[in-house]
């Protein structure tokens, strides 16, 4: 160690006002080696809080580490004449409640522990879940609002909270947290003079607004000096008698001994520093998330095919009338988030679902853009609001028709999205073979919301990830074949040599013969090409795949996934309806 760690210069500038996260309650000490001998090191860290509403504000000032720090005692009471005192309140005095606590203590004395309790008003407030030791809200993106950290024995050492939550729900209850910590640091050494801390010396002293003290002292000073004992014990029981009783106590029944003596012998210096600080979190008056506060950083929308914008706040009107233009990887951006999710509802429209709550249904156009009702995006949560202005573009390509056709003319379009109609024909395969055989196509089952965001033309983007789509097309359906009941189906020569595909071939050949089941599994055999292609991208096999797959690679690439999910599907039905329909 050395003197700009034993001083905490740099620790005692940094405050948590301006801090991501704000210790709501903290007790750790880092400890190496034994406190009495040279060598030991120790670093404490204590932090008690308490919010207080502006009316109590002059009382609150005047308390401190002795008053709210970590020896707070954050319990209820119950009072003998009937007065209860909530977990939740903090008392200056008794039964006059002027201040809110945000972290409980649960004392568990039968099993040894002790808990902290982060307080259940500010946890449904703002919407948290726990996941793990942390505390997340879903509403935006599962983000980690608060978070807990235990010591090796399971016990509480730190709660704290993200400032921007934390002024939020303050804000909602009108309420300013005071923070009182305490911060120490220790080392034994050899001597002074033979160390970092040479020409250090005892001091107290006012600094950034705290206190700060460094105590230089012998090992000796401290464990050493003279000590002292004194016994005394009772001396009129009978150990003999069934039911003793032990009378008053008086000399003639007591008697007594005492010792003393001096115990030295402690070699080395102790340097210790301590800090303490009292510090105000204050709100700023606005709560978007607990008190739905207008929020005034909303992005600006283009509108107009020259360019011009419109905020988020004026297009927050459901009959606004206006639509918006986005880049299709919104979609993909969208559901790499924890929670959302994406449903089709015709060809050509659909919806993301986010853990916001809300939907918003879009459609595809002409040229591949994403088109949106304005009003749609404007009620979303600010953070989903500023993801979608990122993919914003001028308009081009008019409206979806299809869109249109549902929120115009209220008459949606008759038609079915390829990757909807490719998990359908899956599942009457399944439900057709298990009919006819008895048994199970399939391995295993699918997370069918999951398969959907990896199974979907807007992941094909160029070819390296029309491949992908393959590789994941593949997966759900061949990877997936029982192979051990396909081989016991099939009548091949080698069947024992024959891939899932293959062998749910051979399986249909023998109901249509050779050429037709070979024509039918041709998009198939083509996807599985191009999933190979994925992993040698430089194989000269690779346009014949996409021929085979049935793929025109002059259309656009998301267009060209849509093909191939719909051709792959296709293939799926017509080894259903050739291989089970009744002559």
């Amino acid at each position: 160690m050395n003197k700009d760690w034993i001083l905490q210069k740099k620790e005692t500038r940094r405050i948590f006002s301006k801090s991501t996260w704000v210790p709501l309650r903290a007790m750790s000490n880092d400890e190496h080696g034994d406190s009495q001998h040279i060598g030991y090191t120790s670093e404490y860290f204590g932090c008690g809080s308490v919010a207080f509403p502006p009316e109590h504000r002059d009382i609150a000032e005047k308390v401190s580490w002795s008053d709210i720090g970590i020896g707070c005692t954050v319990q209820p009471y119950a009072y003998e004449d009937g007065y209860y005192s909530s977990i939740e309140q903090y008392q200056r005095n008794d039964k006059e409640p002027i201040g809110v606590h945000l972290v409980f203590e649960h004392p568990q004395p039968v099993i040894g522990r002790r808990m902290w309790i982060l307080n259940p008003d500010l946890i449904v407030a703002l919407r948290l879940i726990k996941d793990g030791n942390n505390w997340v809200r879903p509403d935006e993106n599962f983000v980690v609002v608060a978070r807990e950290i235990f010591d090796e024995k399971g016990e509480h050492q730190l709660i704290e909270i993200k400032r921007e939550f934390l002024l939020d729900y303050l804000a909602a209850r009108n309420l300013s947290l005071k923070l009182s910590y305490y911060k120490q640091r220790v080392e034994n050494i050899i001597s002074l003079e033979t160390s970092e801390y040479h020409g250090l010396e005892d001091c107290q002293e006012e600094r950034d607004n705290g206190r700060f003290e460094l105590i230089i002292r012998s090992l000796n000073d401290i464990y050493g000096g003279s000590w002292a004992m004194f016994r005394t014990w009772r001396t009129d029981v009978d150990e003999e008698e069934d039911a003793p009783i032990m009378g008053p106590e008086t000399n003639e029944n007591t008697d007594y001994e005492s010792s003393k003596g001096n115990k030295d012998g402690y070699n080395g210096i102790r340097v210790e520093s301590e800090f303490w600080r009292d510090e105000w979190i204050e709100h700023q008056g606005i709560s978007n998330r607990v008190r739905g506060d207008i929020d005034t950083n909303l992005p600006q929308f283009i509108i107009e095919t020259d360019g011009t914008r419109m905020t988020s706040a004026e297009l927050n009107n459901e009959d606004i009338g206006r639509w918006l233009w986005f880049r299709s990887n919104i979609i993909n951006e969208l559901l790499g988030f924890r929670g959302f999710t994406l449903k089709w509802y015709t060809a050509e429209t659909g919806a993301i679902q986010s853990t916001s709550g809300y939907s918003v249904h879009f459609g595809i156009n002409s040229v591949d853009f994403i088109t949106v009702y304005a009003y749609d995006i404007a009620r979303l949560p600010s953070w989903e609001q500023h993801i979608w202005a990122a993919q914003n573009v001028v308009p081009e390509g008019k409206v979806s028709k299809e869109l249109l056709d549902s929120q115009v003319k209220a008459q949606p379009a008759a038609t079915y999205a390829v990757e909807e109609l490719l998990f359908k024909v899956m599942e009457m395969l399944e439900g057709e073979f298990r009919k006819e055989f008895n048994v199970s196509l399939f391995s295993h089952d699918i997370d069918h919301s999951e398969a959907l965001k990896k199974i979907s033309r807007f992941q094909s983007k160029d070819q390296a990830s029309l491949l992908r789509l393959a590789k994941e097309l593949v997966r759900v359906f061949s990877d997936r074949l029982n192979i051990q009941e396909l081989r016991s189906l099939s009548t091949h020569s080698k069947k024992d040599d024959l891939g899932s595909n293959k062998l749910l071939q051979d399986v249909l050949s023998q109901k249509v013969g050779n050429d037709t089941a070979r024509k039918i599994f041709g998009p198939i055999v083509g996807a599985y090409d191009m999933r190979v292609g994925d992993a040698h991208p430089t194989s000269s096999k690779i346009g014949e795949a996409l021929k085979l797959a049935g793929i025109n690679n002059e259309d656009s690439f998301l267009r060209q996934g849509q093909q191939l999910i719909s051709n792959f599907g296709q293939s799926i039905y017509w080894i259903a309806k050739t291989m089970f329909e009744k002559s």
